[in-house]
């Protein structure tokens, strides 16, 4: 994995709610996709066929965003953005999302048995995204055979940590916990 010294950015639109306590995860969305769809910020990415690039970009109010390429058969694992809200967008090839429609206790255990119901599969093609609100876990994969996937992705506040978790029929088990440190 790797990462540019320096990104393009977009500067934040006049009348967000960055005073009133940063953007909305609606208003992230809106950054993921307006980026997503710009064609000079999509092809500064430099991409690598054996394993995800990004480009931190600069969010919308204070938010931390990210330009992220997907070769074929990458994928995230089960993890969550703690505290913090956001939302991603495809700019290039198809990525699927497998979340849990459940918040989970943001701490306190080590293993949770999930009940039958709460998997949740959506498909992003290029030019659409999704925004989510704070604990929200999900997993995000480049299922294609061939094709590189590229994506935009903004988190409000900025990323405290990512809680990584394992994944077993229904019991999910928290792994590690990554800090800024970590990826940065």
């Amino acid at each position: 994995m790797s990462a540019p010294a320096s990104a393009p950015s977009y500067a934040p639109e006049s009348g967000s709610s960055a005073a009133a306590g940063g953007p909305t995860a609606a208003e992230l969305l809106d950054f993921a996709l307006r980026t997503a769809a710009d064609p000079t910020i999509v092809a500064s990415l430099p991409l690598d066929p054996e394993g995800r690039t990004w480009v931190r970009l600069d969010g919308p109010g204070g938010s931390e965003a990210w330009l992220i390429g997907w070769p074929p058969g990458t994928g995230t694992g089960w993890h969550d953005h703690a505290e913090s809200r956001g939302a991603f967008a495809t700019a290039r090839g198809r990525l699927t999302e497998h979340s849990l429609a459940v918040r989970l206790p943001s701490e306190g255990w080590k293993s949770l048995e999930l009940a039958p119901d709460v998997d949740r599969h959506r498909t992003l093609d290029a030019g659409s995204g999704r925004a989510f609100r704070e604990h929200h876990v999900h997993e995000v994969l480049n299922e294609a055979p061939a094709e590189h996937a590229i994506s935009v992705h903004a988190y409000y506040p900025p990323l405290p940590l990512i809680r990584r978790y394992s994944r077993s029929g229904p019991v999910l088990n928290l792994e590690h916990v990554e800090r800024p440190a970590d990826w940065q």
